[in-house]
Formats: C-alpha cells, structure tokens, sequence
C-alpha cells in the first residue's frame, strides 16, 4: 500500500504538565518548526542568538517531516519570539530550572493519509479496530537510526569493542542518504585518502571533519581523543542508535516467544525488518501491557531465564556480549538506563474518512491521537497500511 502525504499532513503537539511562566533564570519558548530536525532547529537557534550549546535543553526530538510544537528552555535566554524560515519560537516566560524529556507526558498527532483507495481505507479501518484492543509494538522507527550509514554498521558497535579508528570512519567517512552534496564530496575524499591527514587537512574545507583531521595531522593513530572530540550530541545519537536497534531485536524476540505465528507478520522499517502481531487472545494482551523490557547496556544485570537468553541472541549477532556494550572512553558518553514499555495502545483516537480534494476519485483518511513520551506514530501507521 503506497501513501502520498504533504508536509502539512503531518502535525505533533508535545503534551506537557510543566509551567510556561513564573520567574527564575531560564526562559521558556514554544517552538514550531518544519522540514526541521530539532537538532538544525536548535543550531540556527545557537547561531542566530549566538548561544552556548549548553545553554539550551528540550525533552525530545522531533520528526523533520512534520509540522511540531515542543518546548526549549534558554538558560539567561532573550525575552522575546524568534522568526526564521521553517522555525518560529515564542516567548511564554521564565522557570527555574530547564525543560528536560522528564516533563513531558506524551504527544498528540493530527495526520492525514491520502489517495487511499477503498480497500485500503477499509483495511486501515480494520486494523484501528484491533490496535484499539490490542495496541501496537513500541519499536523504535526510521527516525532513530539517521546516522546508520550505507555500510549498515552502527558507529557504537566498533566503539565498544574498542575500535576507535573504524567508530571514528564510520562518524566521518560513511555515506548516509541524508548527506547533503558537500557533505558527500568531503565523506568521498575522506573515503579515497584515509590515513593522509596533512593532504586532507590542505584539500578539506573548514568545518568539523577537517577539524578532526587538523588533531590527526598532530596525532595521526590517535583515534580514541579525535573521536572524543566529535559534539558530545552527537555521540549520544550514536550509542542510542546501537541501543535502540538491540532494544527492537530484543522485542522482536519476545513476539516470536509470545505470539504464534500465525499472528505475526512482518513489516520493514528502521535497520531490518520486524514482526507486528493481531489478534492477540486475552492472556497475551494482558502479558504483552504488563511487558516492560529493559534498555540494554553492560550496567543490566539480569538473572537467567528467557530475557537474559534473547538479549546474548541479539549480541551475538553484533558479536558483543552483555558485558561489552559499553564505553570506556570518553566518560561522558553512555548508554541510557531505564524501561520501555513492549506495546502501546494510542488514548483519544479519533478517525474520519473523506474525499481526497488533492487525488481525483481517491479518499483521505484524517487521524488524531494522543502516544505516550517516546512511542513513535510512524509505528502505527506502519500498522494500519501494511497488508497482513
């Protein structure tokens, strides 16, 4: 089934129960953007006001494909909006302490699937019935793997085997489909001259890479300090990448467990494909809502039994065990610790459906719901037009 959707049928609200006025050192903003990710929204943030990276924190990051609403602090921030193409930020007044993931409570969406045909609209509709008893698995979606490049090596992998030379190629030099043009020629030339740092360094524009390679001229097989010099945000996307594919393996694993196989299918998202269930029978529901998996990492202590199994399957096809998935270098770079719930059921789904006015003789489908913080609505569209 193949959707056609506009950037403006896309919309998410960030829901939170934290005071947008008071008084205290940081200034709150509402900010909207679109056809930007929240970390280029936050660096035309810091460029235009000229701020520090720490000054800024927000709870979450937003998908660049849809028209958002989140929430950003400034630490001694500007009192007053900020308007530039595709963001606009509004002043809603000072807290006293920054806006962190913590505070929010969930997200609302508004999404409009077009050119649907009748059939489909149909079985769209089908499958909200059964995700509104049975809920949906809480994968992590596309957008949580940006930085997999097209080698299909995730950069923590090599990292916490401890080598920094591959992490630091992979940061640098692996081609991504997001990669702008400039980006492209300078991973190309990294990719044909590795190793020839002084050449590289005269030939590389300025900008971070050639940053990197400026440390190599001086320390050329220094690779452990010229990865710990790349933005510390960004090394946090990278181990959450690594840590969130396991996660989904991890989950993937317990459907297989749970669910016959009639009641799986697959569906292809993010690294790999991944199975989705229907139909689930009153003890697998009630198992699957209770579910709580953990987020993998060498700090996890479990006991044997058939969690413990499946996460050494899912490391062993990274060739790390539990023990390995970790760093060492630099300190301030880890993995999360916590819980995640295995499925979701979206609250306040509301559904209609109409005429397409943009796609003669096809029909729209228009969707509103609320998701809890971190589950992604990607997922569950990926439910309501995949052909079981």
């Amino acid at each position: 089934m193949k959707l056609k959707c506009l950037p403006d049928d896309f919309r998410v609200i960030e829901l939170t129960d934290r005071p947008t006025h008071g008084r205290g050192s940081f200034a709150i903003y509402r900010l909207t953007k679109q056809s930007l990710g929240t970390p280029e929204a936050m660096d035309a943030i810091l460029r235009r006001w000229n701020l520090a990276r720490q000054q800024v924190s927000y709870g979450g990051l937003k998908d660049r494909h849809a028209v958002t609403e989140q929430f950003v602090t400034i630490k001694n921030g500007p009192r007053n909006d900020l308007s530039q193409t595709n963001l606009e930020l509004n002043y809603l007044g000072q807290t006293e302490r920054p806006f962190d993931a913590a505070d929010i409570t969930g997200n609302r969406f508004e999404i409009v699937m077009r050119s649907m045909a009748d059939a489909e609209i149909a079985s769209a509709e089908q499958a909200l019935s059964d995700v509104a008893v049975n809920g949906v698995p809480n994968y992590f979606d596309d957008q949580r793997f940006g930085s997999l490049g097209q080698s299909g090596e995730f950069i923590a992998v090599p990292w916490c085997r401890g080598d920094y030379e591959r992490a630091l190629w992979l940061a640098l030099a692996d081609p991504n489909e997001h990669d702008r043009p400039d980006d492209r020629k300078e991973k190309q030339l990294l990719r044909d001259r590795w190793r020839d740092w002084l050449g590289l360094k005269t030939d590389m524009p300025r900008g971070s890479r050639r940053s990197i390679v400026t440390f190599l001229v001086d320390h050329p097989t220094d690779f452990r300090r010229a990865l710990a010099l790349m933005r510390s945000d960004l090394r946090g996307l990278w181990l959450s990448a690594f840590q969130s594919a396991v996660w989904n393996r991890l989950l993937a694993e317990s459907l297989r467990d749970l669910c016959r196989s009639e009641q799986l299918f697959d569906v292809a998202f993010g690294e790999r494909p991944s199975p989705f269930f229907r139909s689930l029978d009153e003890d697998q529901r009630r198992d699957l809502l209770e579910l709580r998996l953990p987020l993998p990492s060498a700090r996890l202590k479990l006991e044997a039994g058939p969690l413990f199994d499946r996460l050494h399957r899912v490391l062993a096809e990274f060739a790390l065990e539990p023990r390995a998935m970790r760093v060492k270098f630099p300190r301030d770079a880890f993995f999360s610790k916590g819980q995640r719930a295995a499925i979701y059921v979206p609250a306040n789904v509301q559904h209609q459906c109409d005429p397409d006015e943009l796609y003669e003789d096809r029909n729209k489908l228009t969707l509103s719901f609320d998701l809890p913080r971190g589950s992604y609505a990607t997922i569950l569209i990926k439910r309501l037009t995949e052909v079981a």
